[in-house]
C-alpha cells in the first residue's frame, strides 16, 4: 500500500476508534441506568433516574483518588486503565448498527472471535489484579472467587462459539469461520434444519446464563458480594480509579449484548424496509440499540432480579456441570442436525419429523 493508502486506514481506525470507545461508554451507562430503573419497578421501588449512572461517574472522577497504605501503588492504578481500554479494544472487532467492525479485515481477520474471547478475560484479570494488589483481605477473597467464576464460565463459552464456527465450516463458500463477519453475514437459524433450531435455541439461552457471570452481576457477583465481603474486588477503590472500572462495567455490557446479538441476531431493517444510505444506517442503528436493550433486559436484568445471589461453589458447579451439559447438548443437536441434513436435505427431515 501506498503512503496516502497507509495514512487513510490509520485515520479512519483511529477516528473510529474515539467513535467506538465513546459509544460504548454513553450507552453502557445509558442501559445501567435503564437497568436500575426497571430492577426497581419490578421490586416495587422508584429507582435513580436513568442518568444517574452519568453522576456517579462524573462524582467518582472529582473525588479524591485513595491508594491504601500497603498496596502495590503502579499495579493498584493501572489495573482499572488495562481493564477499561480492553473493554474498548473489543467494540473495534464488532459490527455496531449493521457497520463493519472498525478492525474488520485489518487484524487478525482469520479469528477476530477467538481474540475476543481472550479480551473478555482483560477486564477480570485487572480486577484481579487489582484487588490481590491493594492489600485487602476483603479483595483477595473478591479476587479468589472471581479467578474461579472466570474459570467455570470459559468453558461453556467456548462451547458455544466452537459449535456454531464448526456449524458454519459447512456452508458452501463459507471460510474463516472463526471471524465475526462470516458469523454475521450467514446467521445460524438459516443455515439449520429443526433438530439444529433446538440446539441454536439451547446455545442461546447457555449464552444468556453466562453473560451474568461476565458482568458480575446477581446471581453471580459472590466476587463483589456487598454484604458478605464488603464489595470484595472494588473494596479499596475511590475515586478516579473506580469511575473506571465502572465504566468498564458499562461499556462490558455493551460488548456482552453485540455479542450475542452477532451471534444469533444480525439481522437489519433496512434491506427488509429497502432503505439506503443515511436512512438505512439510522433505521439499523436504532434497530441495534432496541435489541440491545432486550438482550439486556433479558440476560441481566430479569435474572438478577428474579435469582438470589448463588455461593461461590454453587456458580462453580452451575457452570461446570448443569451449564456446560447444556452447551455441550446444543452441539450434539447441530451436529446431529448437520447429519442428518447430508443425507436427507431439509424437505425429507421435515416430512420424517412430521411437521408438514
Amino acid at each position: 500500500m501506498d503512503l496516502i493508502t497507509i495514512t487513510t486506514t490509520l485515520l479512519t481506525v483511529i477516528l473510529g476508534a474515539i467513535g467506538i470507545m465513546a459509544f460504548g461508554i454513553i450507552f453502557g451507562l445509558f442501559y445501567k441506568g435503564i437497568d436500575r430503573k426497571i430492577a426497581a419497578h419490578m421490586q416495587g421501588r422508584i429507582g435513580p433516574p436513568v442518568i444517574q449512572p452519568f453522576r456517579d461517574v462524573r462524582k467518582l472522577f472529582v473525588k479524591e483518588n485513595i491508594i491504601p497504605e500497603n498496596a502495590i501503588d503502579w499495579v493498584f492504578n493501572l489495573a482499572p486503565l488495562v481493564g477499561l481500554v480492553a473493554s474498548c479494544t473489543i467494540l473495534l472487532y464488532l459490527p455496531i448498527g449493521g457497520q463493519p467492525a472498525i478492525l474488520d479485515g485489518i487484524l487478525t481477520a482469520k479469528g477476530d472471535i477467538l481474540l475476543i474471547l481472550y479480551l473478555l478475560l482483560i477486564p477480570s484479570l485487572a480486577m484481579v489484579i487489582g484487588g490481590f494488589s491493594s492489600g485487602s483481605p476483603y479483595a483477595t477473597v473478591g479476587a479468589q472467587r472471581e479467578m474461579a467464576t472466570m474459570m467455570a464460565y470459559e468453558f461453556p463459552l467456548a462451547i458455544i462459539i466452537v459449535s456454531i464456527a464448526w456449524r458454519l465450516s459447512f456452508v458452501e463458500g463459507s471460510t474463516h469461520v472463526f471471524t465475526v463477519s462470516t458469523l454475521t453475514t450467514t446467521p445460524l437459524w438459516g443455515i439449520v434444519g429443526p433438530i439444529g433450531f433446538i440446539g441454536s435455541i439451547i446455545l442461546l439461552l447457555a449464552l444468556v446464563i453466562v453473560t451474568p457471570a461476565e458482568l458480575s452481576k446477581i446471581p453471580f457477583d459472590s466476587p463483589e458480594a456487598e454484604t458478605e465481603i464488603a464489595d470484595g474486588l472494588m473494596v479499596e477503590y475511590s475515586g478516579r480509579n473506580l469511575a473506571m472500572f465502572y465504566l468498564t462495567d458499562g461499556v462490558k455490557t455493551v460488548v456482552m449484548g453485540a455479542i450475542i446479538i452477532a451471534l444469533f441476531f444480525p439481522y437489519n431493517l433496512s434491506p427488509i424496509l429497502g432503505l439506503t444510505d443515511l436512512a438505512a444506517v439510522s433505521v439499523d442503528i436504532v434497530f441495534f440499540l432496541f435489541k440491545l436493550f432486550l438482550v439486556i433486559l433479558f440476560s441481566v436484568t430479569l435474572i438478577r432480579v428474579a435469582v438470589a445471589r448463588l455461593k461461590i461453589d454453587q456458580v462453580v458447579y452451575t457452570y461446570w456441570v448443569p451449564l456446560t451439559l447444556m452447551s455441550l447438548v446444543g452441539l450434539i443437536c447441530i451436529m446431529w442436525d448437520q447429519t442428518i441434513m447430508t443425507q436427507f436435505g431439509i424437505p425429507k427431515v421435515i416430512e420424517m419429523l412430521g411437521l408438514i
